[in-house]
């Protein structure tokens, strides 16, 4: 196989651009003193309460359906702005090639939370959240962005010795 690196890259960028995709219905834009800045869209603060109740309604992991009643629900908004706000960092992050480990690490609690959520849905839930998951642990692994991202100049340049341990 040739240049194999590249080819992590291609999945890098296919991951972060499905992240995107899928924050892309959850932010909006808020003009405040002439300057637009995003902000998690009151649609989809609306919407994820609903779509979490439907995950814990027959979700058959007690732990987990106890969590996503008693924690995620009473505190919706919060977990709403946090899961687009973690989107955009994953997606952003791995589009860039910027700090991809501690992206993936994100990516990969968003994951895992998704899977568990819908686990009990349907077989491509399960298979598509497995890929997801896989993709994550082996951008962790490879550190994908020291090529062709940003993470190849903070490795390369020893006086940013403590951004390392995050790209």
């Amino acid at each position: 196989m040739r240049a194999p690196d590249a080819w992590i890259v291609l999945l890098r960028v296919v991951v972060a651009l499905w992240f995107l995709k899928a924050v892309s219905t959850k932010l909006t834009l808020i003009y405040d003193a002439a300057v637009p800045y995003p902000s998690v869209a009151p649609r989809f603060l609306g919407f994820q309460p609903r779509r979490v109740a439907e995950f814990a309604a027959g979700n058959p992991l007690g732990w987990y359906k106890d969590f996503l009643e008693g924690v995620v629900l009473p505190n919706a908004s919060v977990f709403a702005t946090l899961q687009a706000w973690g989107e955009i960092a994953v997606g952003l992050g791995l589009l860039l090639g910027v700090l991809t480990r501690a992206v993936a690490l994100v990516g990969l609690f968003l994951t895992v939370n998704y899977g568990l959520a819908t686990h009990w849905m349907s077989f491509g839930q399960q298979g598509f959240h497995l890929l997801l998951l896989t993709a994550m642990v082996s951008f962790l692994g490879a550190g994908a962005g020291r090529r062709w991202g940003f993470d190849a100049w903070l490795v390369g340049d020893a006086q940013r010795r403590w951004l390392r341990l995050l790209a």
